[in-house]
Parts: structure tokens; C-alpha cells; sequence
């Protein structure tokens, strides 16, 4: 775990999400993420991972609670914001997710470009009129993520894990105050998941960041990250380095030992 030295970059008051009235996914989540470092969430299915990822980018409505951002330099509560003011936020929030969400049919280069739609004007966005400073720091980031010579690819022809860089570096290029990234791993083979993951650590570290990843590889979390959130009935029933995740613990998230054979 990162030192309680650490400015925090996120902090998760009391959160709830329920789809159905009287039937909360998530049951009052408290949760403060350090300024660095990879937290990694697990848990089994339905118990409020990704539900919890998608309420910090309000991609999916809190209930109640407080999700408090560091964006500029100042505090704000992402779960009240509204207009404008959510939008400022969000492209504060990195995102990259389990199935790309790359749009198939623009290169790889026009993909990375709209990570920064949301620091454009109404109408540079719409004109698609991006800074060459902008179109530089998108060739970089090829480079960084191992696509250099891809920017004129289209979407559509990449292999999967190409693909997920692809997102990686699309959410890098918001300059974001905290990556996430939900179950950015579920599609790709044992080798190019331990990449991905590597990749997303090195890019938090090297770039001062936390990054928030929801994963089913408990072996992966725990060779990779600097903490793990245990997860188990829509509260967290671990948060430790992985050091401490013990067999006692895994039993708690997930009710037993059967999902080890």
C-alpha cells in the first residue's frame, strides 16, 4: 500500500448503488485511493466491482455517497456534479474497458485523438480541430504502449491485446487525475494479460497516477499491485497489500475454496 503520507487522489464516502429500490449493489463503500500506485479489485461476479468502477466515472448513477475527486488542484464530488461541471471531471477520469470501446472504423491515431474531446471547445470537438501539440503526445503514447507504427491502422484490423493498448493509451492521452480500467484483461490470453497489466502499472508510476483495475486473476493481482480490495455481497472485505491477502481471506471474498479447482 502506498504511504498515509500520499495526497489522496480519490476518496469513496459512504457509497450506494442500487438498480433495484431495497436491493444495494454497492452498501456504503468507504474507500480512500492514495496518489500512486495499483489497486486492484476482487471479488466474484455480481458482488459490485465493476459497479463500483462505473459509479467513480458516473457511467453508472450512485445512489448516495460522495465520490471526491482531485481535479486542478481543487476537490469535487463527481456523484453531484451535473453539465458542464461533469464533464470537466470526467475527462479528468481515465477509462479503459473490458470490451476496447474503440470506434472500428477510424485508425488507431483518430481513436487516441478522442481522449481529448472533453478539454475542447463545443465547437473544436465537433470540427474534430485538434492541436498538433495534441496529435504529437498521440504518437508518443503509440510509442509508449508498443503501437508506434500503427497509427494509421484502422480499429478493426488489431488483435485484441492490440487493441487494449490502444485504449490505454486513449485514456492516457486525457492527461487523467486517476486511471481506471474494468476488467481491461477478461479477453486476452495469459501472456498478453500479464502485459496489459504491467503496462497499466508502469504507466500509474511513471506518470504519478493512481490506476484502479477490476480483475478475476487473483495470481496476476497479486504479483502486480501495490493493493488489493477484496470484495464480497456489495462491501469490502479486504484491503491490504498483497502480501497480506491470505488464504483466510480469499475464503471470506469468495465464500470458499471450490473456485481453486
Amino acid at each position: 500500500m502506498q504511504a498515509t503520507s500520499a495526497p489522496s487522489a480519490l476518496r469513496i464516502e459512504g457509497l450506494v448503488k442500487e438498480y433495484r429500490p431495497g436491493a444495494p449493489v454497492l452498501k456504503s463503500i468507504n474507500l480512500t485511493v492514495q496518489g500512486t500506485g495499483l489497486t486492484s479489485i476482487i471479488g466474484p461476479s455480481g458482488t459490485g466491482k465493476s459497479t463500483l468502477i462505473r459509479c467513480i466515472n458516473r457511467l453508472t448513477e450512485p445512489t448516495s455517497g460522495r465520490i471526491l475527486l482531485q481535479c486542478d488542484g481543487e476537490t469535487v464530488d463527481v456523484a453531484q456534479l451535473r453539465g458542464a461541471a461533469l464533464r470537466r471531471a470526467r475527462s479528468q477520469i481515465g477509462m479503459v474497458f473490458q470490451e476496447y470501446n474503440l470506434i472500428e472504423r477510424l485508425t488507431v491515431m483518430e481513436n487516441l485523438l478522442t481522449g481529448r474531446l472533453g478539454h475542447l471547445s463545443a465547437w473544436r470537438a465537433w470540427r474534430r480541430k485538434f492541436d498538433p501539440a495534441d496529435i504529437a503526445y498521440a504518437q508518443e503514447l503509440l510509442g509508449v504502449v508498443g503501437l508506434g507504427g500503427f497509427a494509421s491502422q484502422r480499429a478493426d484490423a488489431l488483435s485484441g491485446g492490440q487493441r487494449q493498448r490502444v485504449g490505454i493509451a486513449r485514456a492516457l492521452m486525457q492527461r487523467p487525475a486517476v486511471l481506471l480500467a474494468d476488467e481491461p484483461t477478461s479477453s486476452l490470453d495469459p501472456k498478453t494479460s500479464v502485459e496489459i497489466i504491467q503496462l497499466l502499472r508502469e504507466q500509474g508510476v511513471q506518470r504519478g497516477i493512481p490506476v484502479m483495475v477490476n480483475i478475476h486473476d487473483v495470481a496476476l493481482a497479486r504479483r502486480y499491485s501495490d493493493r488489493i480490495i477484496g470484495m464480497n455481497g456489495g462491501h469490502i472485505v479486504f484491503d491490504g497489500p498483497p502480501a497480506e491477502l491470505t488464504d483466510a481471506h480469499l475464503d471470506t471474498i469468495y465464500g470458499g475454496r471450490a473456485w481453486l479447482k
